[in-house]
């Protein structure tokens, strides 16, 4: 299984769209073990979004990040971060397909809801930023076995 980052951005939140995004990615069979409702701070945007340093929107893309709270989730499946890269869809909302997050959600380029951990790599780093161990719950079937009960199978 696979652990990945995903963080509904102020926008979604002040659109009130974070339990129809969530429900997107559970509809797909991925599974909370991490749900965090914040603000962010400079220090850790400047962190997370290290690699667009120098660039010319890095301080725009800062300014909106730490702009209101922001909802981190940490969402674990198979092939997790794949999965929920095509669920949210190309990163300008006119490029998005119709279908994905993005695509029947966001309204442009900067407003575009969410932000998904885009390599194995990434989400790992990603997630010790935003989650301490602890605050992570384990989903193997030791730890849910109820929900294997309840779903007569496998529900990863």
């Amino acid at each position: 299984m696979e652990r990945t980052l995903v963080l509904l951005k102020p926008d979604a939140v002040a659109r009130r769209l974070t339990g129809a995004i969530i429900a997107r990615f559970e509809a797909k069979g991925l599974v909370l073990c991490g749900m965090k409702l914040m603000r962010i701070g400079r220090q850790l945007a400047e962190k997370h979004y290290e690699e667009h340093r120098g660039k010319p929107f890095f301080d725009g893309l800062l300014d909106f990040i730490t702009s209101g709270p922001v909802l981190a989730v940490c969402l674990e499946g198979k092939e997790a971060i794949g999965v929920v890269r095509g669920l949210v869809g190309a990163t300008n909302a006119a490029d998005a397909a119709p279908g994905s997050i993005r695509g029947d959600l966001g309204i442009s380029n900067r407003f575009n809801l969410v932000h998904a951990s885009d390599s194995a790599s990434s989400a790992k780093r990603e997630i010790a930023n935003f989650f301490r161990g602890e605050e992570l719950l384990p989903t193997d079937k030791a730890s849910l076995g109820w929900i294997y009960d309840l779903s007569g199978g496998d529900p990863l």
